[in-house]
């Protein structure tokens, strides 16, 4: 799949650079199921990109960041061509799709080392899967942490006709269900970020340099656009909140909100030379505007509602996003519809989408939108904004009240946060009430550092990146490593992820391939040898009735003792594929592991894609 770097620079400037959008119309694909495969051209760049108003090299995406939306309809096959004229290999995932058994594409997971080989520089690959399932989806850089530096965008599903809206749960009138159905095929992809001043290379090598774990960022982003804004101290003690006041003891927040690395308890017991720490990765604070400015969002009061497909592709940072003085009902989780639940913000850890529906019933004005880290490792907000179009600049609502605080705090008592772990699917599916395969995955550090992690009984090293890939050699010496885990296909199995000792942040996990069933979490150590037996001894810790389904869900935090959860899915896409910490500093520090999922009926590799 090579080609020359004369026809590929050829090909760059003779190549559109926004991709193909398919027509929101989707009743082609029934009328003519045999058509052609949709295809993108996707053509990766490095340049200097200042999105908070801080130069530093990055990627571009067919010359843009974030990446364009590659906009789809339910069923359709999709032919993604890639061409590399980065200065180093590349490969891409799509985050949250599913390789479906009956036209299973493991060939096209994006994962190095495991479905495929880096897409050297100046040479192209081309990535084939259907769009089986509706909704929200994105892509992004998976070799090394490249996501931190730029590659990714959305990805939007059309459903089909024929897939049951869940609108009807939220009024029961006719016109309003028609507002909301054209609200959604009309939706909007929002993509969140934090972002580095330091390249991802630059942070791997300053982790190794320190020992530490890079668990801060240096602005969040919406739409790729934000600033840095520098809080005074008295502003970052007022936010500390009484959790993080009790790890720091005497010591305060750093200029950036980050805790400090010195920070025994968010470290670790561990060698660190904090001499070699660089300014930027911990603190160092200097403003900057984005040359963007602030994101705008038209909304339009005729229309009823506006859909958004919130999606969080950060690499560090859990967050919280809200829009003032309007709540939302969040009818899709992970691209799947759930029964709707109304909230006044909604949390996201990495990897997680969420799609909303906004009733536009307030005076034409400009609306505050407001993304913030939650977590407990630093204090960070940025902001967007939400115009009515019939709003005049200077007439109107200029101001507005926010649910949440720059802390992710809420502002006053009745402000409501959504909760993926209580949603509830659209239609309801159950899992089987009997895993055959159990397998305990401790999550803990390893090593001799903070910035290494494990999955299981051992850790899963970038070195691995440059194996044989695990699909076309699952006899490998990787493969019995204790680096994998192998199911048979049409099993059910139970992954239970035990966060081992405090203290720890919620992890979030992603499963490539397949959706899963969140079926259970608690506090404390997980002393059992199947879900079976810890049901008899901590049934209330257990959903079988109505569990949700997800393809990224967060551990609990470990802060005084370990915790535990359980996810239990079905085998029906054999291939190699990852499962692995979202946060991209601990899948680069080794919390992944390789999933063989259906040895026993592995896939033949069509010709194009075999390797030597």
């Amino acid at each position: 799949m090579a080609i020359s770097i004369a026809l590929l620079r050829c090909f760059f400037i003779l190549t559109c650079l926004q991709l193909v959008k398919a027509v929101a119309d989707c009743s082609h694909v029934a009328l003519f199921p045999q058509r052609p495969p949709v295809k993108f051209d996707i053509i990766l760049t490095e340049g200097d990109i200042s999105p908070d108003g801080h130069s530093r090299k990055g990627i571009l995406t067919n010359g843009q960041f974030p990446g364009p939306l590659l906009e789809l309809c339910q069923g359709e096959d999709v032919e993604v061509f890639v061409l590399n004229l980065l200065p180093y290999s590349i490969t891409i995932h799509f985050h949250g799709k599913a390789h479906n058994s009956l036209l299973h594409t493991p060939w096209s997971d994006g994962v190095p080392g495991l479905s495929q080989r880096g897409i050297e520089q100046g040479t192209s690959f081309i990535y084939k899967w259907k769009a089986t399932e509706y909704g929200s989806y994105f892509y992004h850089a998976h070799q090394r942490g490249h996501i931190e530096d730029g590659l990714y965008g959305p990805i939007y599903v059309h459903p089909d006709d024929s897939v049951e809206r869940p609108f009807a749960l939220i009024t029961s009138h006719g016109d309003q269900q028609k507002l909301m159905r054209n609200a959604e095929d009309n939706s909007l992809s929002i993509i969140l970020s934090d972002w580095r001043h330091m390249t991802s290379e630059q942070v791997w090598e300053a982790e190794k340099a320190t020992g530490l774990d890079a668990y801060c960022t240096n602005s969040l982003l919406i739409n790729g656009k934000g600033s840095v804004s520098c809080l005074s101290p008295d502003t970052i003690d007022a936010f500390t909140s009484d959790s993080q006041n009790q790890v720091l003891a005497e010591s305060h927040l750093t200029d950036i909100g980050c805790i400090p690395p010195t920070i025994m308890a968010a470290q670790g017991p561990y060698p660190h030379d904090f001499s070699n720490i660089p300014d930027g990765l911990f603190s160092g604070c200097t403003p900057t505007n984005g040359l963007g400015g602030k994101e705008k969002i038209l909304v339009y009061p005729r229309a009823g509602y506006v859909s958004w497909n919130i999606i969080s592709a950060a690499g560090v940072a859990a967050l919280s996003f809200s829009a003032d003085e309007h709540p939302m009902y969040v009818y899709a989780v992970d691209g799947r519809y759930i029964e709707p639940v109304l909230v006044h913000a909604v949390n996201l850890a990495p990897g997680r989408r969420l799609s909303v529906l906004v009733k536009l019933d307030k005076p034409p004005g400009h609306y505050t939108i407001r993304t913030v880290v939650n977590g407990f490792n630093q204090i960070l907000d940025t902001t967007a904004v939400m115009s009515y179009v019939d709003t005049v600049d200077d007439i109107g609502k200029e101001t507005s009240t926010g649910y949440i605080d720059i802390a992710g705090k809420n502002t006053t008592a009745d402000v409501t946060f959504f909760d993926e772990k209580l949603s509830v699917p659209f239609p309801v599916e159950l899992p089987a009430q009997a895993a055959d395969q159990t397998f305990v995955l401790n999550i803990n550090r390893f090593g001799n550092t903070s910035y290494t992690w494990s999955l299981g009984n051992t850790s899963f090293p970038l070195a691995l990146e440059e194996a044989a890939p695990l699909l076309f050699f699952p006899d490998s010496d990787v493969a019995h490593s204790g680096r994998t885990i192998q199911t048979k296909n049409g099993s059910w199995v139970d992954l239970i992820f035990h966060v081992t000792t405090p203290i720890q942040p919620e992890h979030p996990i992603h499963k490539h391939s397949n959706k899963f069933f969140l079926i259970g979490y608690g506090q404390g150590l997980w002393n059992y040898s199947s879900v079976s037996e810890a049901i008899r001894y901590i049934p209330q810790s257990f959903n079988f009735n109505r569990p949700p389904i997800l393809d990224t869900i967060s551990t609990l935090p470990a802060a005084t003792e370990p915790t535990w959860m359980a996810i239990r899915y079905q085998v029906n896409n054999p291939g190699a594929f990852l499962i692995h910490c979202h946060i991209q500093v601990h899948t680069s520090g080794g919390m992944a592991l390789a999933i063989l999922d259906g040895i026993d009926t592995w896939p033949e590799i069509p010709a194009e894609y075999r390797l030597s």
